[in-house]
């Protein structure tokens, strides 16, 4: 990456006055790879294609609008936008005016966070002293030290700009596992209706690397505080205090948020522990003894997450993999289950396509979220996934492909044509086989078909 900048130091010259700008500047700040490496330039967007052109590197006017081209060196892409003010926000996302060719500190001052509004000239990346040289006006690095996230300036105004700014600061809070600065955090509440208006492709992947954060809880519970749950995912509110009984220590939205931070770090188990008590609140039923339950609340949390992402405009694949994990995470095997039981429990794990280690995975954070200790679940937990895995690694025959008659070896057994009569016949022969899946070999399976054939 660095020779790449460097490449492009040497393409425009060093009147550019070409930084690092950003994120870029943080994460180098602690230690945090990946990540694009944006940067800004004294030169107007038009100097800036002209010289790397000649250079023979490929140029894209990206957002040729606001002052940015990506240029294309040594295989990697970097927007470069000319240091610019920004006129007045009117949709709550872009100016509708920007001011290029200002002072590198105005560029600086249009930023979101303290954090995010140092600049590093290039030519320092490489010094062993780099830290000295990094340009920082509003105290991101104090702030970096103290784990905090704060506006530029003044939250209000920085907020009124643009609408995704204050769910960023929930986003930075629960990726970096900062806090959120009172005066910052208190001005999120009056700019509702500015964030009202951010498209919700944006929001949800801002609330994707939320929950997919190391602090992902403290990202939640801000969403909370700050009404921008309430904002974009209204359908949690109600598990806010709900009580759940003897059997968690914590309210419904606390296990939520611990279930979140118990299950791994992807995307589609994120969601899933974040969507799977959803239906809790609906189902809430209490017995003469004062005992409550929730029952059936796994299907109408299934529903409630299915509405949820499609309004997010979360992909099919997400959706299908955060439906699986909702769907199973109910199910408790208890040791006294049959070997039968526990292989319908895998056959319906493979038509779901969730994998049984994920489905595991899932069902020990869920288990653990309850608040009664980490590990008061964990033998249990170990001893069941042993004897899945134990059946599992059998090979039982779970879906109509695995018999050992195929549909043409049926219909040649009884003499028919194809029908629906084929598929019942195949649901039969595989359900009887969760119980004596020894039985599918050719021999084994032709003493049922008969049978079942026989049937009036």
């Amino acid at each position: 990456m660095i020779d790449a900048v460097r490449q492009l130091q040497a393409a425009l010259g060093p009147e550019s006055g070409l930084v690092l700008v950003g994120g870029a500047v943080r994460d180098r700040l602690l230690a945090r790879g990946g990540g694009d490496w944006d940067l800004a330039s004294a030169l107007l967007p038009e100097v800036v294609t002209t010289r790397a052109q000649e250079a023979g590197l490929k140029v894209f006017p990206t957002g040729i609008q606001h002052g940015t081209v990506t240029v294309l060196a040594g295989g990697h892409p970097f927007e470069i936008t000319t240091f610019r003010g920004d006129g007045d926000y009117l949709d709550g996302r872009h100016p509708v005016s920007v001011r290029l060719g200002v002072a590198l500190e105005e560029d600086l001052a249009r930023r979101d966070f303290t954090i995010n509004a140092m600049a590093l000239p290039v030519e320092a990346l490489e010094t062993s002293d780099w830290r000295d040289h990094i340009l920082d006006p509003f105290g991101g690095r104090r702030d970096l030290e103290a784990r905090c996230v704060r506006a530029v300036g003044d939250p209000l105004k920085r907020f009124a700009e643009d609408g995704l700014r204050p769910l960023r600061a929930c986003r930075f809070a629960a990726q970096l596992d900062f806090t959120v600065e009172a005066a910052t955090l208190a001005a999120i509440p009056e700019r509702l209706e500015v964030a009202r208006k951010v498209a919700v492709e944006r929001v949800f992947v801002e609330l994707t690397k939320l929950l997919t954060g190391p602090a992902a809880d403290r990202g939640l519970e801000l969403l909370e505080r700050s009404g921008l749950l309430g904002l974009w995912l209204p359908e949690l509110l109600p598990m806010v205090g709900l009580g759940q009984g003897m059997h968690h220590r914590l309210d419904a939205w606390g296990h939520t948020r611990a279930t979140v931070m118990a299950v791994p770090p992807g995307a589609p188990f994120r969601w899933a522990a974040l969507l799977h008590d959803t239906g809790k609140p609906g189902t809430r039923s209490e017995d003469e003894a004062g005992n409550l339950h929730f029952y059936g609340h796994e299907a109408d949390s299934l529903l409630i997450a299915q509405a949820l992402l499609q309004r997010l405009r979360a992909s099919r694949a997400l959706m299908g993999e955060v439906a699986a994990f909702i769907r199973h995470h109910g199910i408790h095997p208890s040791p006294d289950w049959s070997d039968g039981a526990c292989r319908r429990l895998l056959r319906r794990l493979e038509e779901d396509r969730l994998p049984l280690e994920h489905w595991g995975a899932f069902r020990l954070g869920d288990q653990r979220a309850k608040g009664w200790g980490d590990d008061a679940c964990l033998p249990q937990h170990q001893a069941l996934m042993e004897r899945l895995h134990c059946l599992a690694e059998a090979v039982p025959p779970l879906n109509a492909k695995a018999l050992a008659l195929d549909g043409r070896a049926l219909m040649k057994l009884l003499g028919r044509p194809g029908g629906p009569w084929l598929g019942e016949l195949q649901a039969h022969l595989l359900e009887r086989l969760l119980e004596e899946p020894e039985r599918n070999t050719p021999e084994g399976l032709e003493a049922w078909v008969r049978a079942w054939s026989a049937k009036p």
